[in-house]
C-alpha cells in the first residue's frame, strides 16, 4: 500500500477527515462528529506504517501471525492499538479490513429511530 492509497482509503470511510495535530509529518485520521482517531501514519516514513485501533484479542492473534510486521501501537495504548508495516508482507486487503474495523470502533453512533 502506498501513502496515497492509504490516505484515499482512510478518507473513503464514512465521516473520515485527515488532520495534523502532531505536525505536518503525521496524518491523523478521525471521524467527524466525535473527533476520535482511528488511524495515524507518518506518510513519508520508511518503511510506511499505520497505527490503528484493534480489538485486544484480534491484536494478539495478528501480532503472533505477523511478528515482524504487526506490533503493539507505537506511542499508543499497547492493548488497544497496533502498528502495521505497509511493505507488502501484510496484504492490502487485510490492512483495509483492519482500517474498517478501527473506524467502526470509534465512529459516532447513529441514534435509533424513536430513541430519546
Amino acid at each position: 500500500m502506498t501513502p496515497d492509497a492509504l490516505v484515499e482509503f482512510c478518507l473513503s470511510l464514512p465521516q473520515a477527515v485527515e488532520t495534523f495535530p502532531f505536525g505536518a509529518e503525521t496524518s491523523v485520521f478521525k471521524t467527524q462528529g466525535n473527533g476520535k482517531i482511528f488511524a495515524l501514519s507518518a506518510l513519508a516514513g520508511d518503511p510506511l506504517t499505520v497505527s490503528l485501533k484493534c480489538d485486544p484479542e484480534e491484536s494478539r492473534a495478528l501480532r503472533e501471525e505477523f511478528p515482524d510486521r504487526i506490533t503493539p501501537g507505537y506511542h499508543l495504548n499497547k492493548k488497544h492499538w497496533i502498528t502495521v508495516v505497509l511493505d507488502g508482507q501484510v496484504e492490502d486487503a487485510l490492512v483495509e479490513q483492519l482500517l474498517r474495523d478501527s473506524h467502526a470502533l470509534v465512529r459516532p453512533r447513529v441514534p435509533r429511530a424513536g430513541a430519546q
